[in-house]
This record gives structure tokens, C-alpha cells and sequence, in this order.
């Protein structure tokens, strides 16, 4: 019999955390909790978890913070939760790592339904899908070499051939360095001129189309000085 998966609520109002220990309990999920972001952190080193339900506003460390150290070793869902409702709010908590956010005051069914979905959503997509060898597989971006297709959270990204190659490149040499003119020599194939800023717009048009928010990339980072790089899960 398969195991109940494990779900981690963090949040310092007990109401909360009792009512959705409820909900939770009783669609068969086995239930540990936490009041801030350092005992999530503590028990994410006592227990493998599958997801994390995180409240934005906490004492101590908020979910903010805490996501952000979570996503620097875990790949589980992460919900957050949180009073504000601005777009503002939400693209900040998407962009540091949250796979979806909630708005409170929330109902506990929807709540239960979103955890569902990206329960089903990451064991299916992140370790139950077979990465190929012409694929590239970066978190929830996927990039297949073959048939120059690009999907982000599975859903499809259109990209002209110079924007897939410049994606491609950047992929292929995950976690490294690529300046402009290492970048321009490869998929142009000419020479570069200091003055060019061809890749930097390449660079901004890919980030429009494979960002949450562009401004903050999650894929693509630049090294200021340097260059751009890929990140490496």
C-alpha cells in the first residue's frame, strides 16, 4: 500500500493550523505542523516532505525567508499563504520559488483541492516523467532539442530559432558563465562588437516569455560584468 503523502503546515495562527489539520486528516494526508519558519526548516531535517503550506506573515522567520532557504536544497510544492492580495504579493512569492498563494481568508476545500493538483502535478511531472537525452529538464522548464519545443509548468512557450538557441546554449552549460560575446559567437557564428546588444534583448524577450517575472528572473540570472547563466538545480 502506497504511503499517505506528507504535508507541513506553517502558520502562527492555531485556528488555522487545527482547521486545516481537519481537512487534511481527513482526505487520508498524514499532517505535521510548524509556527514559523525555523521550525519548518527544522522539521524539513527530521522528515521527508511532499509539500508545504507557508503563511507569508510569521515571527521569527517569516515564509518569505523561508522559502527561499527551502528552495536552495527542495524541490516539493510550496503554497503560500498570506493576507495581502496585491499582484504585487503574489508575483513575489511565485518568483522566489512558491508553486502557487492563496489569499486568506480562504476555503478550506480550495485550499485542499490546490495542494491535490500540485501533489499530482510534481510526482507525475518532476519524478515521474522520464527525462530524454534531447531534453533539458530545469525545475518546471523544459527544453527538447529534438523538436525545439519549450514547456514552463507544462504549458507550451513559443520562441523564435535565435531565442531557442540562446535558451539551449545557456542550458547546456548550466551553473557556468556565458558572456555576451561567448553567447554571440555560438549562435551567430560572426564576430562580436562591444557595442552590440543583441543578446541582451535576446536575453529579455526569452525572460518575458519563460518568467513569472521578468524582473526577477528565476531561470536566467545575470551576472553583472560577466555575463548570464542558467541555473542549476
Amino acid at each position: 500500500m502506497a504511503q499517505p503523502a506528507t504535508i507541513l503546515l506553517v502558520d502562527d495562527e492555531q485556528d488555522i493550523i487545527k482547521l486545516m489539520e481537519i481537512y487534511f486528516g481527513n482526505e487520508g494526508y498524514r499532517v505535521l505542523t510548524a509556527s514559523d519558519g525555523i521550525e519548518a526548516l527544522e522539521q524539513l531535517k527530521r522528515e521527508p516532505i511532499d509539500l508545504i503550506i507557508l503563511d507569508v506573515m510569521m515571527p521569527n522567520m517569516d515564509g518569505i525567508e523561508a522559502c527561499m532557504k527551502i528552495r536552495e536544497e527542495q524541490k516539493m510544492p510550496i503554497i503560500m499563504l498570506s493576507a495581502k492580495s496585491m499582484d504585487i504579493d503574489k508575483i513575489t512569492g511565485l518568483s522566489i520559488g512558491a508553486d502557487d498563494y492563496v489569499t486568506k481568508p480562504f476555503n478550506p476545500l480550495e485550499l485542499v483541492a490546490r495542494a491535490k493538483s500540485q501533489l499530482r502535478r510534481y510526482h507525475t511531472f518532476n519524478e515521474g516523467r522520464e527525462q530524454k537525452e534531447h531534453e533539458w529538464v530545469i525545475d518546471d522548464l523544459v527544453i527538447n532539442t529534438d523538436t525545439h519545443e519549450v514547456w514552463v509548468d507544462e504549458q507550451p512557450v513559443r520562441l523564435t530559432p535565435r531565442e531557442f538557441a540562446v535558451l539551449e546554449l545557456l542550458a547546456r552549460h548550466q551553473g557556468s558563465v556565458l558572456s555576451m560575446e561567448q553567447i554571440y559567437r555560438q549562435v551567430w557564428k560572426e564576430e562580436f562588437m562591444e557595442s552590440n546588444n543583441t543578446v541582451m534583448v535576446h536575453i529579455r524577450k526569452i525572460r518575458e516569455k519563460i518568467e513569472i517575472d521578468s524582473k526577477h528572473p528565476k531561470f536566467i540570472q545575470t551576472v553583472w560584468g560577466v555575463g548570464y547563466k542558467m541555473i542549476k538545480p
